[in-house]
């Protein structure tokens, strides 16, 4: 067995970001669970993107640290701040339990 590809990295980086989003919905006891874990992880996805491409993580997509460390941090400040920004909400626990879960899922 090789190193995953950079396409199997990547595409196990949005699952990761949307099991955050629908194991959060679904623990809030949100009837519409899927539809609006999207709307949960629209932000947190656009981030991973900017994540990817500052820690270029397509030339080492399996290397903690740094790349998953930098693609982990960005995905999980840029997610919060684009759902600020965008009128979703931060209070509560959500900022630390959207950085501690997205760390876990992201870096395994």
């Amino acid at each position: 067995m090789g190193v995953p590809s950079p396409a199997w990295s990547a595409g196990a980086d949005v699952v990761a970001v949307l099991v955050f989003a629908i194991a959060g919905r679904g623990t809030h006891h949100d009837a519409a669970v899927i539809t609006g874990a999207l709307g949960t992880a629209w932000p947190f996805l656009a981030a991973l993107i900017v994540g990817w491409v500052l820690a270029q993580a397509w030339r080492r997509p399996v290397r903690p640290w740094p790349t998953g460390v930098v693609v982990w941090l960005v995905t999980a400040a840029g997610g919060l701040a684009l759902r600020g920004l965008t009128g979703g909400g931060l209070s509560g626990a959500f900022p630390l339990v959207a950085l501690v879960t997205l760390g876990v899922l992201l870096l395994g």
